[in-house]
């Protein structure tokens, strides 16, 4: 199964996009990446006889996998003209959905893509030490003054 599933995969990226990746993932599914259209499409064997579950979703900022936007199961036996087709319906439901949601770039590295021009928000230049921290000086500075004193009182 692994093997057709891996051939009609190779067949259906030819037929999707120009420009894919295929990989087969641990699971068994294969993958058939299209990052010029920031979307992927995976194959995944079901429990039935020649069927095989879609799924699509996006590719986000950065090269990472959205969550699958949608999937149906259909049947190898169909062949890959039908199944080109299905890729198809769920390659527009995963456009049409709502755009994912993003992590931001942490602090301090350049942004990427829209918001790149974006004035940051200044930085807090006046630093205080909190009265927690005031309080473990203070005990601290203590202690060693206690050690002091029993040193020298032992002299």
């Amino acid at each position: 199964m692994s093997a057709q599933l891996r051939d009609t995969a190779g067949e259906l990226a030819e037929l999707l996009w120009r420009e894919h990746t295929l990989y087969r993932e641990r699971s068994g599914s294969v993958v058939i990446r299209g990052a010029h259209v920031e979307r992927w499409i995976s194959l995944s064997p079901t429990g039935g006889q020649d069927q095989v579950l879609i799924r699509a979703g996006r590719i986000l900022d950065g090269g990472t996998t959205a969550p699958a936007r949608s999937e149906a199961v259909a049947s190898l036996a169909d062949g890959t003209a039908e199944l080109a087709a299905v890729c198809r319906r769920l390659l527009a439901e995963a456009a049409a959905g709502p755009a994912p949601v993003t992590r931001q770039p942490r602090p301090g590295r350049p942004k990427k893509g829209k918001g790149a021009n974006r004035p940051r928000r200044p930085v807090r230049t006046s630093r205080h030490t909190g009265l927690a921290s005031w309080l473990i000086i203070l005990a601290l500075v203590g202690v060693v003054a206690l050690f002091v004193r029993n040193l020298a009182t032992a002299f």
